[in-house]
């Protein structure tokens, strides 16, 4: 399959999730309410886009995980002469691990993008409990933390004049994620986290 039409297939949903996290996400969970209703409420619109951009962002990890794997076996999956070219990037042996542990970016994105999704389904599935509010703030110091390495991993590609556009793609879930984490934080600390219809999340 192409690599674009399969980049497509991450940046859609990545999409969907990003409108439900934003004001524009009200008119979009009342068009899917008549099927799920629950999607008239604010909350729910902004835990579900959270939960879809997570989802994305691990899949998207997973993926250049692969890619990582298949190219130190020798295999070309995403090689181009332009300047999007994911093989040259996480081919590149200088610049493919993080240079602490020496793991793949690939692997470290799947367990920031795993924990960041246990914290969203687990306030998902219990979004009055207590600790609902602590582990939003939780996702939004882990996805701050995200930045300083998604800029370490940009001035690698500017190092190789390449670009990775499946990195990018789990880069731009980091930052989404962190804005809906931050998000779902304001409708905590301004009395908006709850099942009433009118509540707003930008109030």
């Amino acid at each position: 399959m192409d690599a674009n039409l399969i980049l497509m297939l991450y940046v859609m949903p990545l999409l969907f999730g990003t409108v439900l996290l934003t004001p524009f996400g009200s008119n979009l969970g009342n068009a899917l309410s008549s099927k799920w209703p629950k999607l008239e409420i604010p909350r729910r619109q902004r835990l579900l886009g959270l939960n879809v951009v997570l989802l994305v962002g691990f899949a998207i990890s997973v993926h250049t995980l692969w890619i990582s794997n298949k190219i130190s076996e020798g295999g070309s999956v995403c090689s181009s002469a332009t300047v999007f070219s994911c093989d040259d990037v996480l081919g590149n042996v200088a610049y493919n691990t993080d240079p602490v542990f020496g793991l793949s970016w690939g692997m470290i994105g799947m367990v920031a993008f795993g924990i960041l999704m246990f914290l969203a389904n687990s306030m998902s599935k219990e979004p009055d409990a207590l600790w609902a509010e602590r582990y939003s703030k939780y996702g939004m110091y882990l996805t701050l933390l995200g930045l300083p390495v998604i800029g370490l991993l940009i001035s690698y590609e500017v190092a190789m004049g390449k670009i990775c556009q499946y990195c990018t793609t789990a880069h731009v879930a980091n930052v989404i994620a962190l804005f809906g984490f931050w998000t779902i934080t304001r409708m905590h600390e301004h009395g908006n986290w709850n099942d009433d219809t009118t509540s707003e999340a930008s109030a």
